[in-house]
């Protein structure tokens, strides 16, 4: 009799447990006793697929590996994907969609910078957890909000960064050559205060518009400073169009660019002069080069997965971004809450990926959490190589 009371009284409980177990999982959004799903937004369609559609397919790959091994607490992670055509208006509907149609738990997205700046008001509001994989508009993550998190490096830590490797090369005379546009001034603006910060002013200071097909005045102002190194805040068009008159012209500073030139050998034949870009450097996110052996493992993900696609730089950045949320995840224990997950992206310290130059560290008062991009250059006819990387402090 004792025993029979015993077991009623243990199974009541272990039915009670589950019971309140079942009733938490459906009050967190995306949760459930053997999933967890995620939202993903950007450009599925359009030139700005690059970071949108292949970003998601390296979250997607990183993901298959995690549920292939148990998943995360015994969950599955569940990918759900929305197309913001790389437009602000879309981007604020698809984050609708994903928050309350969709009803995920958190996001890893924001392929285009615009689009996902004019998305941050509804993801403030919502306290949904979104981890940026490859937008770098300051505004996105400063002043800092309560719950998106950048694995991206923003455009004030490239345009530091940029200073830096200036001046860790030797430089002393470093000119500016900028477009001034919304997207120009998003990368200007920081960098006049890194100048300031290190007590430094740039020899020369020259615009250049978006559409310029000749840069000559530009160029032969700049060479009359004798200046030693140039940072670009230029689109690959008037980059291209200020490196052939540079070679034109005899002009031959360390040039260097961010990530609106993202592909040096694509630049190289953009620019169409043979050894005009000897002396290009620019910016990545990643360490690697999709030719790297270090990431076979991913470029046969991708191949498998993806039949007919190449591993790209872009499907590193979902790869990169994937990972972190994987580790705040496992780090929010199996009592899944939003609340929880946030905690464990404020404090995340030092988290090495498969695939980021340096470790990730966000904190309460700073979500940028990516702040040591590498360097890529391209030897003329040559490979693509990585040179190293630069910390911004």
């Amino acid at each position: 009799m004792v025993l029979q009371q015993a077991w009623k009284a243990g199974t009541a409980g272990i039915l009670m447990a589950a019971s309140f177990a079942a009733t938490g999982w459906a009050q967190v959004p995306g949760v459930t006793a053997d999933t967890i799903k995620i939202g993903t937004f950007g450009a599925l369609t359009g030139p700005g697929y690059l970071y949108g559609k292949l970003p998601m397919n390296g979250i997607e790959v990183v993901f298959d590996e995690i549920n292939a091994a148990g998943g995360i607490h015994g969950r599955k992670l569940q990918l759900v994907r929305e197309d913001d055509r790389c437009d602000p208006a879309s981007a604020i509907g698809a984050v609708k969609k994903l928050i309350h149609q969709e009803q995920v738990f958190a996001m890893i997205g924001g392929g285009c910078s615009n689009a996902t700046f004019a998305a941050r008001e509804t993801i403030d509001e919502a306290k949904v957890p979104l981890i940026v994989m490859a937008s770098v508009h300051d505004g996105i993550t400063t002043p800092t909000p309560p719950t998106i998190f950048s694995t991206a490096t923003t455009s004030g830590i490239e345009s530091a960064a940029q200073l830096q490797y200036a001046i860790d090369q030797g430089a002393k005379r470093i000119a500016i050559v900028s477009m001034r546009d919304s997207w120009g001034r998003a990368r200007y603006n920081p960098l006049v205060e890194a100048f300031k910060t290190k007590n430094i002013k740039p020899v020369a200071d020259e615009e250049l518009s978006p559409d310029a097909n000749d840069a000559t005045a530009q160029v032969l102002r700049l060479k009359m400073t004798n200046a030693d190194a140039v940072i670009m805040l230029l689109y690959p068009k008037p980059a291209a169009v200020f490196m052939r008159d540079a070679q034109k012209l005899g002009f031959k500073p360390l040039a260097i660019g961010q990530t609106g030139i993202a592909d040096p050998a694509a630049f190289e034949e953009q620019v169409g002069s043979p050894g005009a870009t000897a002396k290009f450097r620019t910016i990545s996110m990643v360490r690697y080069t999709p030719q790297d052996p270090a990431v076979d493992k991913w470029r046969k993900a991708i191949e498998t997965k993806f039949p007919g696609d190449r591993l790209s730089v872009f499907n590193l950045f979902g790869i990169g971004s994937a990972q972190v949320m994987v580790e705040v995840l496992r780090r929010a224990g199996p009592e899944l809450t939003r609340e929880k997950l946030v905690a464990a992206l404020n404090g995340l310290k030092d988290f090495q990926t498969d695939v980021y130059p340096g470790p990730i560290t966000c904190s309460e008062t700073d979500h940028r959490c990516h702040k040591t991009p590498a360097w890529l250059a391209k030897d003329p006819g040559g490979p693509v190589r990585v040179l190293g990387a630069t910390k911004v402090e």
